[in-house]
């Protein structure tokens, strides 16, 4: 289980931007400000880059060209190598039975947009209680 405490390099999956500046400041905000953040625009950039840096947060976009956030937690929980990295999903549908689904496959939670500090701080914190998948 990983603890918020060692989380150094954060993952920020998003084709927007503005949205992952956003998500960027949310986590600042939420007291994670001396890390490393590293931005891809879709799921496959994404997961080039987990090839080369080892990263200890993901936050990912659902809805993203040539590789979709679904599909980038499906590839991440079901690569031994990259399998305990807790992956958040960001997305600006509410959708419970899709939430469960990612929940299912291993999200740590689904944030719904635009993210807010509260939110990333809760859902942060919640790796120190107990490393489960929650609804934010």
């Amino acid at each position: 289980m990983t603890d918020s405490k060692d989380i150094n390099i954060f993952l920020i999956v998003d084709d927007s931007i503005t949205a992952r500046m956003i998500i960027k400041r949310c986590i600042e905000i939420a007291g994670f400000r001396d890390r490393a953040f590293i931005e891809a625009r879709n799921g496959e950039e994404a997961w080039q880059i987990l090839q080369h840096v080892r990263a200890d947060m993901i936050i990912t976009d659902l809805n993203m060209p040539e590789l979709d956030g679904r599909m980038l937690l499906e590839r991440i929980k079901t690569t031994p190598a990259f399998s305990s990295i807790p992956v958040i999903v960001v997305t600006s549908t509410s959708n419970p039975a899709q939430e469960a689904e990612l929940i299912g496959l291993g999200a740590l939670a689904v944030l719904g947009k635009p993210v807010s500090p509260a939110g990333m701080y809760r859902t942060l914190a919640a790796l120190n209680r107990n490393g489960r998948g929650c609804k934010k």
